[in-house]
C-alpha cells in the first residue's frame, strides 16, 4: 500500500509540473455508518468505518466544446483507505477514476460539488468457509467500488491551501462473480484539505463553439456482453454467461439520450440453482427446461466527450422461474472507439442484489 501511493503521489506532481494552474490536490478524512441492506450484515456491524481519500484533480477550462456543457468539470484520480472496524470484514483499499461536477458559478471562490469515482477495491478478510464463514459481503480479494461525494469546497484560504467538507457514499462488491456477495454501502461525513500546485490567478474559461441547437434521427444499438457470475448458492461455482440487447435511442440534446430496448440473457447458473432447489424439500419451483430470460428496457444515456454514462429500468418478459424478482436495474459506462463502435462495462442487479458485471462490445447504427 505505501508503495502504491508513494507512486501515485510522484506521477501527480510530475504531471502537474507540465500543467500550469490546472491541478490541485486534496486529502479528506471520513467518518460514517454501514447501511444495513439485508439481515445477514448485523453481524457485520461492529463500529463506525474510518478513512480516507487521497485524490489528484486536473481542471478544465473549454478546451474541448464538451466542458462548457458541464460547467467546466474536474477529472482525476483517488486512492481510499477504509476501515470497517469489523474483525470479520477488515480493511479496503481502493483506486478510482472520478469527475468533478460543479453546480455553482465556476468564478464564485465557493463550490458546491458532485464526485462520481469508479474503480477497484481489496478487501482484506473476504469469505473463508473455515476460518472466515460470517463475511457474507465479500467473497473475493478482488471488488469493484463506487464512490459519490457531495461537497463544499473553498480554496486558496491561506495561500494555496483551501478546505472541503460534505458527504461521501461508498459502495463496494464483487458483482456477484463469486458468492458470497451481499457487499458493503457505507454513509460518511467528511472533511479535508485541498492545495494548488501553482500559484492562484484569475482563470478563463472558454466558451463553447458548438451551437446550443443539437438533433439527430434515431439511432439503433446492438451489443453483445459476458462475463463470469456465481449463483447465491456458495460453493455452486462460477460459470460464464451472455448477454445480446438491441435498443433505439433518441437524442434530447448534447448531453441525454433516452433508450428503449430488449435483451436476451444466458445465464448457465440458473440451471444449477435450479437444479440444487429442486432437491430441497417443499421448494416450490414450476417446471423448466428453458433458462434464458429475455427482459425489455427504458433508459437514459448521459454523453460526456466519448463516454457515456447508462442507467436501465428493465423488466422479464420471459422469466422461468422465481430469482431475484423480474425488475433489474443496470448502470453502465461506455467508452466510443468512434462515432458507430463502442466498449462498454455495466453493473445489473436487483434492487440491492448485484447478479453480474458484464464486459462488451457494440455498435450505434
Amino acid at each position: 500500500m505505501k508503495k502504491t501511493i508513494f507512486i501515485f503521489l510522484i506521477f501527480s506532481f510530475t504531471a502537474s509540473f507540465s500543467q500550469s494552474n490546472s491541478s490541485y490536490f486534496q486529502a479528506d478524512y471520513f467518518y460514517g455508518n454501514i447501511l444495513r441492506q439485508n439481515p445477514d450484515a448485523t453481524v457485520l456491524i461492529q463500529g463506525h468505518p474510518t478513512g480516507f481519500f487521497i485524490s489528484y484533480n486536473k481542471r478544465t477550462y473549454g478546451e474541448e466544446n464538451w466542458q462548457e456543457h458541464y460547467n467546466y468539470p474536474d477529472f482525476g484520480y483517488s486512492i481510499g483507505y477504509q476501515d470497517y472496524k469489523s474483525d470479520i470484514v477488515g480493511k479496503l483499499y481502493s483506486v478510482y477514476g472520478h469527475y468533478n461536477f460543479y453546480f455553482t458559478n465556476r468564478t464564485s471562490p465557493n463550490q458546491l460539488i458532485l464526485r462520481t469515482g469508479i474503480g477497484l477495491a481489496y478487501v482484506t478478510n473476504p469469505y473463508n468457509k473455515e476460518t472466515n464463514n460470517k463475511n457474507t459481503a465479500f467473497g473475493t480479494h478482488l471488488n469493484s467500488s463506487t464512490y459519490f461525494k457531495l461537497y463544499f469546497q473553498r480554496e486558496n484560504i491561506l495561500n494555496n491551501l483551501g478546505l472541503n467538507a460534505g458527504l461521501t457514499f461508498i459502495h463496494a462488491s464483487n458483482s456477484n462473480v463469486k458468492s458470497p456477495n451481499s457487499g458493503m454501502n457505507v454513509w460518511a461525513a467528511t472533511l479535508g484539505l485541498n492545495y494548488n500546485l501553482s500559484t492562484p490567478q484569475l482563470p478563463h474559461y472558454i466558451p463553447s463553439s458548438e451551437s446550443k441547437e443539437f438533433t439527430e434521427p434515431i439511432k439503433y444499438n446492438f451489443a453483445i456482453r459476458g462475463g463470469v457470475n456465481e449463483s447465491e448458492i456458495i460453493g455452486s461455482g462460477m460459470k460464464p454467461f451472455f448477454v445480446f440487447s438491441a435498443y433505439a435511442d433518441k437524442r434530447l440534446n448534447r448531453l441525454s439520450a433516452l433508450q428503449l430496448g430488449t435483451e436476451l440473457f444466458i445465464s448457465p447458473i440458473l440451471k444449477d440453482y435450479y437444479e440444487l432447489n429442486l432437491t430441497i424439500p417443499h421448494t416450490n419451483l414450476k417446471e423448466t427446461s428453458d433458462f434464458s430470460r429475455v427482459g425489455v428496457f427504458i433508459g437514459h444515456e448521459l454523453f460526456i466527450n466519448k463516454l457515456s454514462i447508462e442507467t436501465q429500468l428493465g423488466y422479464y418478459v420471459k422469466y422461468p422461474f422465481e430469482y431475484h424478482g423480474r425488475v433489474y436495474e443496470t448502470l453502465g459506462l461506455k467508452r466510443y472507439i468512434n462515432n458507430k463502435w463502442f466498449a462498454s462495462i455495466r453493473l445489473k442487479a436487483h434492487a440491492a442484489d448485484a447478479e453480474t458485471v458484464e464486459f462488451g462490445v457494440g455498435i450505434r447504427l
